[in-house]
């Protein structure tokens, strides 16, 4: 009898499924106890919000290098080397608490610019090893690796409140940061060196890239679209949990709020990446707006469920309308570059990636900072409740802006391959 033998190339994906969990995850602790936080380091709103704002900039300043950097660097090590930037980071963020008045400042270096660097180079690095080690099954590779980022932040939703209550909001950062640097370790012993890609073709310059991307009116117009969901993605994942805590929990039961925000927003998120994966490809059988239309779909009809979020005051009823906002969320993930992509030059769709998420984590970085401010010293629910709701108009007007490029620009500008 032949012995069983796990293929690499899967033992690959396992590995960094763990490592995307842990980007993803790490990156959720921070707003699953942010109550905690504020709480024993004597935190406003707003300087609470500022540590997830700086985080999101560094993120988005770097992003356009993660795949720069492959051409110097074995891919290998650049995926180790960011999971152990980022748990570093994460680890010892738990520490702040020792700063005393410091303690924002400290939050600023070690939560916003030491996990924000090293998270920004993981995923270019990542897809590269996918396609390296997968061709015939590199949809089903490159899938189950995007699973990890909604298992990521739910897990991270649900564990880091019961480390939090259990033993202190510090051990949260200080287990994941310790479980991502095992990870590490593990991967420094068993992930293989590959040879690079070679390039078939000149690196483009950079003020040729940018022209090539930004001298279109549709790439504008859905770029500043998914600055608005950046914007909207961002707030909730930071404050929805103390959102659900205070007006629904009566602030007594952070772990059960941060779970039910993020099992609800996320965990039909996946279904809606599925549906919206699934139409889009249906549609674009017989139209060219296919994908167009799934993304304003996804941003239009996700509006009204934020205003409900904020408005209900019934658990059941704002539990639902999260639940539908993360399916049409899902809904518009699903197309986010593949539109993009109708529209820019098949040279530039690789480089185009990290520039374009750049712009829109840059466009949505005061997310943050924003409802922190809204909810004032965190005593009136109904400020909170407002903030929350106004993310919605964020989606209506980013919904508004694809449909515009549907009609007024898109089919002018559309790239024939």
């Amino acid at each position: 009898m032949k012995k069983w033998k796990f293929d690499y190339k899967w033992e690959l994906i396992l590995m960094l499924w763990f490592a995307f969990f842990l980007n993803q995850g790490d990156r959720q602790v921070y707003g699953a106890i942010v109550e905690d936080i504020q709480t024993a380091l004597g935190l406003s709103g707003v300087q609470a919000g500022i540590v997830v704002t700086v985080f999101t900039i560094v993120y988005g300043c770097l992003a356009p290098f993660g795949g720069y950097i492959g051409d110097f660097l074995r891919r290998k090590w650049i995926v180790i080397i960011s999971l152990i930037v980022f748990s570093l980071g994460t680890l010892f963020t738990g520490f702040a608490g020792a700063f005393g008045t410091g303690a924002l400042v400290y939050l600023i270096i070690m939560r916003g610019v030491a996990t924000g660097a090293g998270e920004a180079f993981y995923n270019p690095a990542a897809i590269s090893l996918i396609t390296q080690h997968h061709d015939k099954t590199r949809g089903t590779a490159i899938s189950l690796h995007q699973s990890a980022l909604y298992v990521g932040v739910i897990a991270s939703a649900i564990v880091a409140p019961l480390i939090s209550k259990a033993w202190g909001w510090n051990y949260a950062f200080i287990g994941f940061g310790v479980f991502g640097l095992l990870i590490a370790l593990y991967c420094v012993v068993r992930m293989e060196d590959t040879p690079q890609i070679k390039e078939q073709t000149e690196r483009i310059p950079f003020s040729v890239l940018i022209k090539g991307i930004f001298s279109k009116k549709t790439i504008w117009l859905l770029a500043l679209a998914f600055g608005c969901q950046v914007f909207v993605n961002i707030g909730i994942t930071t404050w929805a949990a103390k959102y659900f805590n205070l007006k629904f929990y009566g602030g007594d039961n952070l772990a059960m709020a941060s779970s039910i925000a993020m099992l609800t927003s996320c965990g039909f998120a996946i279904l809606g990446v599925m549906i919206g994966g699934r139409m889009s490809d249906k549609m674009a059988q017989k139209s060219k707006l296919a994908r167009m239309r799934t993304e304003y779909i996804g941003l239009l009809g996700g509006a009204p469920f934020l205003l409900i979020v904020g408005f209900s005051s019934n658990l059941w009823m704002a539990c639902a309308a999260m639940a539908l906002y993360g399916v049409f969320r899902g809904v518009y993930d699903s197309n986010i570059y593949a539109a993009m992509f109708d529209v820019i030059d098949p040279k530039l769709r690789a480089s185009s990636v990290g520039i374009l998420t750049a712009f829109a984590f840059i466009v949505g970085c005061l997310a943050p900072v924003y409802l922190g401010a809204v909810q004032g010293d965190g005593t009136s629910i109904e400020a909170f409740g407002w903030g929350i709701s106004s993310m919605g108009i964020f989606f209506l007007v980013g919904g508004l802006l694809i449909a515009a490029a549907a009609k007024y620009t898109f089919l002018k500008e559309r790239c024939e391959e």
